[in-house]
């Protein structure tokens, strides 16, 4: 018999946390009446449960008591938005553990252990939800689990941190210094004190993680997502990627060929003409393409409270739903059985075409020297800057490539690196969409 209520517990109250809170206790909201039966947010468990965080909270649910949640009976899908990879976990496991579905945001648990949670949720016969762990608002992972379930994926790739995102948006429209922007988004809260996970391109890594098994059926794979991030793009070399009609934007990367897997998350330079490119601020996008469908593409906010809340209540909604109808299972976690035994591609086999910005001295023959080790690399180039004379100094001399392997060039700048003409300190950003 389905039960006439299915009762939802909360731990963790904080932006994400009273985003869902305020949707779900919304009198003028019709989920009810979309669902056809009762959905109740009963419990709300925090530390702080004085603090008013512009939600009216009916008596009785707010609590600082977790086993009011995880000791209820009643209570039929928990929902973690604490945050971390140790409480976190801890809470997850033992809310799977006494038989209750899992819903979170938590993209660092995740992709570090979520091989574990979601092998106990297999064996508990219990369902974990995590919209909301990636892109924030856009619904990529039921599109790529249900939407897209005729395709075979052959990538996925975009703008997946919208902190990473607005420091390059602002740094290119306003030639602005990568401290300054950084400091303004604390500032005004895009931005962490500690900002490391999203400057450093580890939040990218943690969702392309799970974007990387939920596209090519491969275990999760944290470690092996080669990872850079945002520091080193000066003014100065988003400036020359605009004289080649690029912008430059920190992408997650996953490409398949069918033997191999690529995971990259970089700072990467895009054709100024290409949607993607025009993605500014706090905003996330990413292209999923099929072999059927071919390129489709996703917009929206990828962070925020009630964006965020609406894809943790997504999530919600469907386990709910297989309650009610006895279909708890119905859809695998990631789609299909994570199994592949696909190889990730070492980075330094990966292929791609690449803007190089050296400092020179400014006298005869420093370019062909350069030229001549790019081409015994097997590297070939596309086009070529030079600007200024000073006479006895440095100038910028950038050189864009075509496609060649990432072995190739890290080879190659070594040996120009040495080169008694040119500054130590180059710099690479790899091109995508530069060929065909």
């Amino acid at each position: 018999m389905a039960k006439d209520t299915i009762n939802v517990g909360l731990v963790g109250f904080g932006t994400v946390g009273s985003g869902l809170a305020s949707i779900m206790l919304d009198p003028s909201s019709e989920l009810d009446k979309k669902l056809g039966f009762s959905m109740k947010l009963a419990k709300i468990v925090d530390k702080d449960i004085t603090t008013d965080r512009g939600v009216k909270i009916p008596d009785g649910i707010l609590t600082n008591d977790l086993s009011e949640v995880l000791d209820d009976p009643a209570i039929d899908i928990v929902v973690e938005l604490v945050g971390g990879t140790g409480f976190a976990g801890d809470l997850i496991m033992r809310a799977i553990n006494a038989g209750k579905h899992v819903v979170s945001a938590n993209k660092a648990l995740l992709a570090h252990k979520g091989g574990e949670i979601f092998a106990a949720a297999s064996a508990r016969g219990v369902e974990v939800g995590f919209e909301a762990s990636v892109a924030g608002g856009i619904p990529i992972i039921k599109v790529m689990k249900e939407g897209l379930v005729a395709n075979r994926i052959l990538s996925v790739y975009g703008i997946i941190n919208g902190t990473a995102n607005y420091i390059l948006s602002r740094m290119t429209t306003e030639c602005a210094p990568f401290g300054d922007v950084l400091a303004d988004a604390q500032k005004l809260g895009y931005a962490e004190a500690d900002p490391t996970f999203d400057i450093e391109g580890i939040d990218a890594a943690h969702k392309l993680t799970i974007l990387g098994s939920l596209a090519f059926g491969i275990p999760l794979a944290f470690d092996k997502v080669y990872t850079e991030g945002i520091t080193k793009i000066t003014p100065v070399d988003i400036a020359f990627a605009s004289e080649f009609g690029y912008r430059i934007k920190l992408l997650g990367i996953a490409k398949s060929d069918g033997s191999e897997v690529e995971l990259r998350v970089h700072p990467t330079m895009i054709p100024e003409g290409q949607m993607l490119a025009k993605v500014d601020g706090v905003f996330n996008a990413l292209y999923v393409d099929g072999d059927a469908v071919g390129a489709t593409m996703y917009y929206g906010r990828g962070a925020g409270s009630r964006p965020t809340g609406s894809a943790v209540l997504a999530d919600i909604v469907d386990i709910a739903r297989n309650i009610r109808g006895g279909a708890v299972g119905r859809v695998p976690a990631f789609g299909r059985p994570i199994d592949e035994p696909l190889p990730v591609k070492d980075m330094q086999r990966v292929k791609s075409s690449y803007y190089f910005r050296f400092s020179v001295q400014d006298r005869p023959g420093v370019l062909s020297k350069i030229a001549g080790i790019l081409g015994n690399n097997s590297i070939s180039i596309e086009s070529v800057i030079q600007k200024g004379r000073k006479e006895g100094g440095s100038v910028p001399l950038v050189i864009l490539t075509h496609e060649a392997v990432e072995e190739n060039v890290t080879r190659a700048l070594a040996e120009i690196n040495a080169l008694e003409s040119v500054d130590p300190g180059a710099v690479m950003i790899r091109v995508e969409g530069a060929e065909g």
